[in-house]
């Protein structure tokens, strides 16, 4: 991961000018120059990948990590291996004029590809639900498409106002253990935006205040904190319903209110794992799971 201060976007035309020229300086302190917008860009994370399509950049990506899912289209572009092994000569036969990278890629890579003569732009910001519209901002900026960015940070404030207004005259906050799918009891601590996300759907997380990003909490600890739900980030429904039968199967856990009045609520963890756009969504899922009564003429995404 890396480890530096963020950087303040610098550029010298009004960014989304047809031609303009882009000068952009990234969160570790490289000024990134070209004469006029990019057209061949190589994004190293699915969050980047989502946002440059959201911006309208899909025909301008050349190629992706083998992560990059969404949106559809992104699965038909070439690949460049995963976030931790990249592949360089595969990288450099692109002959990107961009390549984004983002936090997770490793530091050495990332000096290597730079090395290399790669024009890297790297990305350093993290946070809750409000450090993503920065996010956007200097994507937007180092490919020339700031307009498209504020626009796009507009309709994700109105999604997250129209959710604050339907919680307005919610008072119960429901304590939840959020469980990553799969074998055990993994889940995210006071690092985590997931402690943000939740506080927006007027919930809390048990284990919001251990200073852990993601870790397996024990069993005697889950049956002493007795949360109010279970909710279980998971692929798909199929993969939450397999989920629920572990927990079911486990031996002692049947003491849980949760399991006694069958309160597990599904989270897509693809969207929800993306430090993106669709992060107002997840916000948006969670206040409706926690809290359906306050959302009965709610529009959809």
């Amino acid at each position: 991961m890396i480890s530096t201060a963020i950087g303040i976007a610098l550029f010298t035309l009004a960014p989304g000018a047809q031609g303009q020229a882009i000068r952009v300086t990234d969160d570790v302190g490289v000024v990134f120059s070209l004469p006029t917008p990019p057209s061949r860009i190589i994004s190293l994370a699915p969050n980047v990948t989502e946002i440059l399509y959201a911006l309208g950049l899909g025909d301008r990506v050349v190629a992706v990590t083998r992560y990059c899912d969404f949106p559809e289209a992104a699965k038909a572009k070439p690949r460049i291996g995963g976030l931790l092994d990249l592949d360089f000569e595969r990288i450099k036969a692109f002959s990107p004029d961009l390549v984004i990278a983002f936090r997770g890629n490793p530091l050495n890579a990332l000096t290597r590809l730079r090395d290399l003569g790669t024009p890297l732009f790297t990305l350093d910001i993290a946070g809750g639900l409000d450090a993503v519209p920065g996010l956007i901002a200097k994507i937007g900026a180092v490919t020339g498409r700031t307009p498209q960015a504020e626009a796009l940070t507009a309709a994700l404030r109105a999604k997250e106002g129209a959710v604050t207004s339907a919680l307005a005259s919610v008072r119960e906050t429901p304590r939840v253990f959020l469980s990553l799918q799969g074998s055990g009891l993994w889940t995210f601590g006071k690092p985590s935006y997931f402690n943000d996300l939740l506080r927006r759907a007027k919930a809390v997380s048990i284990t919001g205040s251990i200073d852990k990003a993601w870790f397996e909490y024990g069993r005697e600890a889950l049956l002493r904190d007795d949360p109010d739900a279970i909710v279980i980030l998971a692929q798909s429904e199929d993969d939450f319903r397999a989920a629920v039968r572990w927990y079911k199967a486990q031996s002692g856990l049947g003491r849980l209110r949760a399991l006694r009045e069958s309160r597990f609520l599904f989270l897509d963890q693809n969207a929800a794992s993306r430090f993106g756009p669709r992060l107002y969504d997840t916000v948006a899922d969670l206040a409706r799971i926690l809290h359906p009564e306050a959302f009965p003429a709610l529009s959809g995404r």
